[in-house]
């Protein structure tokens, strides 16, 4: 696929938005492939992705000047511009368990999938086979009340000297310092079973199963200090019969959690996610 550029904008919304966007990309001789807005009328915001061919040769940091005098100080624009040919670089973190973690080596290695795996972190050796069968180093920490602080330091110093772009927690099973989650606002790609708040902690699918339950999910969200209530990006749903035993549950559960992973890390690679508050516009 050619460069292309993608423009994430809100602000307070108001008429002509869209055709000043464009009238400045046309301005440019930009050739616009895909715009898609929101307008929420009940917080007055204006939010927009806009998608276009870029050409050799264009000069990032001027076009980025010119947008921001002509356009955003005017209208108050929260904005980004991001482009094709720059893949992003994921730091993907793991525990004990590996369905998401081959899901997404699987996923790495597909044409379409434009991001790069540059390492893996965990605080258990026991994946740390299967990081080698790819080639991707691998960082293993024991983590404990006690070193927690030193370990998260050194994990971002990791993240750092990998030039990590972003983070997705594989079924990560430790919970982030407020201070770690900081350095990495909206950055932070989570995957847990969607029966929260019901049936926290340890083994929700067999608490699911003595409850009766006819459907279960999984969500993958932003992580924030409020642990599991950050920006949800994605969600599914898949049901349950009489029928299903334990094992079944912890199947299909494991199943659907890949998939809602797999939809969310496209979508934010994609630059097809707007975090605004504790929601995300989510763009076609």
């Amino acid at each position: 696929m050619s460069n292309r550029a993608i423009l994430l904008i809100h602000c307070p919304d108001q008429k002509g938005l869209i055709s000043i966007i464009t009238k400045f990309l046309w301005d440019r001789n930009a050739n616009v492939v895909d715009l898609d807005e929101h307008a929420d009328t009940e917080l007055g915001v204006f939010f927009c992705r806009v998608e276009w061919e870029a050409e050799d040769g264009l000069d990032q940091k001027r076009l980025e000047e010119q947008f921001q005098a002509e356009i955003a100080d005017r209208y108050e624009m929260i904005w980004k511009v991001y482009f094709t040919k720059d893949k992003t670089r994921m730091g993907l973190f793991v525990s004990k368990s590996n369905h998401c973690l081959y899901d997404i080596l699987f996923r790495a290695q597909q044409k379409g999938w434009p991001f790069e795996l540059p390492l893996i972190i965990s605080n258990h050796e026991s994946n740390q086979q299967i990081a080698e069968r790819f080639d991707i180093p691998f960082f293993a920490f024991e983590v404990t009340p006690e070193n927690r602080a030193e370990v998260e330091k050194q994990q971002i110093g990791l993240l750092q000297e990998y030039q990590v772009d972003f983070i997705v927690l594989a079924r990560y099973m430790q919970i982030l310092s407020p201070s770690f989650v900081k350095q990495f606002p909206n950055q932070i790609i989570n995957i847990h079973h969607s029966f929260l708040p019901a049936f926290p902690g340890a083994r929700p699918y067999h608490q699911a199963y003595e409850r009766g339950v006819k459907i279960i999910g999984a969500t993958s969200h932003y992580v924030t200090e409020d642990l599991d209530a950050g920006p949800i990006i994605e969600q599914d749903v898949v049901k349950i019969s009489h029928k299903d035993e334990v094992a079944d549950l912890v199947r299909k559960g494991q199943d659907l959690e890949k998939i809602v992973l797999s939809r969310a890390i496209w979508a934010h690679i994609h630059r097809k996610v707007l975090p605004y508050g504790n929601k995300t516009i989510i763009f076609d």
